[in-house]
């Protein structure tokens, strides 16, 4: 859990720049299935390293992108990596938990998490709480990758428990995501 679940000090740290390698590619193809616009407001839950919300402010280049990690070591390696964007307001990445999102109701078309419903401590409880920022009509990804620990079965069932719907998972020799579109 220091290492990568919920990151602290030097093995945090090491596990961030393990992440971003490892996420990268999972986190590109779950873009692209979310079919992120460039006029899109997209949230990222667990940015990690910031990776993944990086390449989401670029799909996004006239919207916004926001996020949330609960682990101080990933937001402070993500203000990093994202500076410029930060800088300009593009992108606003917050220390924060799932459960209790500092965003208004229907703030986002989009919304993703790569590797990181695992870890969160109600998954049904975070996905409502995702549910309440996102817009009507918003679609939201859960993307996995064989190094997660987390389970492809009952995803699609867990998403529609939680208020989504639409709900299917997709799947691939690398990763697997499910997705779903908020009603």
């Amino acid at each position: 859990m220091r290492t990568f679940g919920r990151p602290q000090g030097l093995l945090g740290r090491f596990g961030g720049i393990i992440m971003a390698r490892t996420n990268a590619d999972c986190g590109s193809w779950v873009s692209d299935l979310l079919e992120v616009g460039p006029n899109d407001s997209v949230l990222e839950v667990g940015f990690g390293p910031g990776v993944v919300i990086r390449r989401l402010s670029k799909l996004a280049a006239a919207g916004h992108v926001a996020g949330i990690d609960q682990s101080w070591e990933m937001v402070e390696q993500a203000r990093a990596r994202n500076a410029t964007a930060i800088q300009s307001g593009h992108i606003d990445g917050r220390h924060g938990s799932v459960e209790s999102l500092p965003f208004d109701d229907n703030s986002f078309d989009k919304a993703l998490a790569i590797n990181s419903m695992q870890v969160w401590p109600d998954a049904v409880a975070g996905l409502r709480e995702i549910r309440r920022v996102m817009k009507p009509g918003g679609a939201i990804a859960l993307g996995f990758t064989p190094y997660s620990g987390q389970p492809n079965k009952r995803l699609a069932e867990t998403l529609i428990g939680a208020g989504f719907a639409k709900a299917h998972v997709v799947k691939t020799s690398k990763a697997f995501c499910a997705l779903a579109m908020r009603p």
